[in-house]
């Protein structure tokens, strides 16, 4: 019996392929290469949800507004719990119907509530989302209080459209679960977001940051790698169950990160560390399985600087991808109506 769904037809979607042998990620019908970086997050969205995107742009911009009221029942105890474990609970206070209404405030209420519970651990007031914004740039601009940088913004459309879509993964098929007995819409995402807590699905890029922080230096690289692999230690954002030879997300995020830094928006020094980092850690792997198949998954390009990219906040990263996840409700409207 293989492990996991290896091999087993699970479902069928016309949302999103992923080509693992050849290291390609298909949304919507369109190459991942050519959407991130090119094409805006309400863009990408309205073709999965085959909708106008000034329609649905306005649809989760009014929804972003409508979300503000929940952030009343934030109190001490829930600021005290980690950014996803606050976000689920927020989650949970919406409404769990199953019409575009209740999509809509699901893809809107991960950027107000991350938003608010950064701030609100910093002793800072929420601030109202601004229905005119595009939904990164109302993000970021609820975030830190000022309006982004035009490559700010840029950098996180970019990084919304790599997690658009990706598949049937653990969290998407935790949901499809749910979604399929007719719990509703909410259930479902809630769902969704405790399968991406997990160390081994969303959770894993946490520890990318702390291999570099641990590393410090460019170089300490080697020697703190090779100890690591001594160990028996297993490299955090290298290697991945699907992709053989590219992980396309990667690809594109290093370069919204390279836009970034040509803007003189991210420390070179931090560039620099996660660069060597990531060259000496796929010489030492293939050296150790004389494969060379190994390469470096999205995870770790997207994590090395990604506080960076969203305004610096320091718990961002562990929201990132449920923001990313609950914007892609849209599959679970449509499974949850069809499979009930």
């Amino acid at each position: 019996m293989n492990s996991g769904l290896d091999d087993v037809v699970a479902a069928e979607t016309a949302l999103s392929d992923v080509d693992g042998r050849n290291g390609r990620l298909i949304i919507a019908g369109h190459s991942l290469d050519a959407l991130a970086g090119h094409m805006g997050f309400e863009v990408v969205l309205a073709l999965l949800l085959n909708s106008e995107t000034e329609v649905l742009k306005s649809a989760v911009a009014k929804a972003r507004v409508a979300v503000f009221d929940q952030l009343a029942a934030v109190d001490a105890t829930l600021s005290a719990l980690s950014p996803i474990e606050a976000l689920r609970a927020m989650m949970a206070r919406l409404a769990d119907g199953e019409d575009d209404n209740t999509a809509h405030r699901l893809i809107a209420a991960p950027a107000v509530f991350t938003a608010a519970l950064i701030r609100r651990q910093q002793g800072l007031a929420a601030i109202p989302p601004d229905a005119n914004l595009g939904h990164a740039e109302d993000m970021l601009t609820m975030t830190r209080g000022a309006r982004p940088a035009p490559e700010q913004t840029a950098a996180l459309e970019t990084y919304l459209v790599t997690v658009a879509d990706h598949g049937l993964n653990a969290s998407t098929f935790a949901a499809r679960v749910v979604a399929s007995t007719r719990a509703g819409l909410t259930s479902s995402v809630l769902a969704a977001l405790s399968a991406l807590k997990g160390p081994l699905h969303g959770g894993a890029p946490g520890p990318v940051l702390d291999m570099l922080d641990a590393i410090g230096s460019p170089g300490n690289a080697e020697a703190w790698l090779v100890d690591a692999l001594h160990r028996g230690d297993r490299l955090m954002g290298f290697g991945h169950r699907i992709y053989r030879v590219r992980d396309p997300r990667a690809d594109a995020l290093k370069s919204g990160l390279a836009r970034l830094a040509a803007a003189g928006l991210v420390s070179p020094k931090r560039l620099a560390l996660a660069d060597v980092v990531e060259t000496t850690a796929l010489k030492l792997l293939k050296q150790k399985s004389q494969t060379g198949r190994l390469k470096p998954t999205s995870n770790f390009i997207r994590r090395c600087c990604w506080k960076r990219w969203a305004c610096r906040a320091r718990h961002l990263p562990a929201c990132s991808r449920p923001v990313a996840l609950a914007a892609g409700s849209h599959m679970l409207r449509n499974k949850s109506q069809l499979d009930g």
